[in-house]
């Protein structure tokens, strides 16, 4: 017979005076301060707390200052993706967020065509049974994701509280986050802004395009920090907003296509003409878009303390520039 999960020890709350009049869910929840205010309420409404050992049901109660309050959490049900040991970089783990250096090829969260081999998959071998779950689900929360072929630095939360607060960083832009990107041409002028409603492209629905309706606002932010040959750009690029593609596609539609990508880049660029061999064809040939997430930075979601994250280029596309520096 398979070994059972023990249960979860109860979580007992002396509330102070400062409890008075604060709705109980988010009382708790602040006393806590591993989980939201949300899973906290669906907790009350389940019955799994109590107040001087009588049952609350309803999560909108004032609280009462000198009362005892218990929290019976539910036993964590193992999380649908299957826990497997794939390699990867850590930069920083606590007991609220992991911070890694993602690479290129590996998909973050499973999908159709992708149900395992996944950053989830890794992140609930690595974690194991000290990831104290998310929504009653013994998993990672993703906050924000990078695409399958793109590097760099991400922050995973480990629980519903830190994946709360980091969700509103995002959201709110909250934060220091910058890319490298390798591009085909010079950019005019050399730094500046890009924006453009970004929506499905309506020719082809696995591309994002520019579109002048049911899109959303995007603006990106960029500056060249290199150039060769007149024809080949570093560009370090900054997110206003965070829409899917949205480095690849203004880049793209400003015709700057990034190096190497397989869905917006279609056809030789013109500007590869006057890149000389062997870059030239290390170029033409690179297998992913040379897209990286180099530099993230935010405020820890529990005891705001900022925290800095930087990573080099990946090998490959070093590689490349290398090649275009001989």
């Amino acid at each position: 017979m398979a070994e059972q999960t023990p249960p979860p020890e109860p979580i007992t709350i002396l509330a102070g005076p400062e409890a008075r009049g604060q709705r109980v869910d988010r009382f708790l929840a602040d006393a806590i301060g591993t989980m939201s205010r949300s899973r906290v309420k669906s907790l009350i409404e389940e019955g799994r707390v109590s107040r001087d050992g009588t049952v609350l049901r309803e999560p909108a109660e004032a609280a009462r200052a000198g009362a005892t309050y218990r929290l019976v959490p539910p036993v964590p049900v193992a999380a649908q993706p299957a826990a497997q040991i794939i390699p990867f970089t850590i930069l920083y783990e606590d007991s609220d967020l992991i911070v890694l250096d993602k690479p290129a090829g590996l998909v973050v969260h499973p999908a159709p065509g992708n149900e395992d081999g996944t950053l989830v998959n890794a992140l609930l071998a690595h974690c194991g049974d000290t990831l104290p779950g998310i929504g009653g689900e013994r998993r990672p929360g993703i906050v924000h994701r990078l695409d399958k072929d793109t590097s760099g630095v991400m922050v995973v939360a480990k629980t519903e509280q830190a994946l709360a607060v980091l969700s509103a960083a995002f959201a709110a832009r909250d934060l220091d986050r910058a890319y490298l990107a390798l591009c085909w041409g010079l950019p005019n002028p050399p730094a500046g802004e890009i924006e453009g409603t970004i929506g499905r492209d309506p020719r082809d629905r696995k591309r994002m395009a520019l579109v002048t309706r049911g899109g959303k606002t995007a603006l990106t932010r960029y500056r060249t920090l290199k150039t060769w040959h007149a024809a080949v750009s570093l560009l370090e690029c900054r997110l206003a907003t965070g829409r899917t593609h949205q480095i690849r596609v203004h880049l793209s539609a400003r015709g700057y296509p990034i190096v190497g990508d397989p869905v917006y880049l279609r056809r030789i660029p013109a500007a590869a003409r006057t890149v000389p061999e062997p870059a030239r064809g290390a170029l033409l040939d690179f297998p992913r878009q040379a897209l990286h997430a180099a530099r993230l930075g935010f405020a820890h979601p529990r005891t705001g303390a900022a925290l800095e994250f930087e990573t080099p280029l990946p090998a490959d596309m070093q590689a490349l520039i290398d090649l275009l520096n001989e």
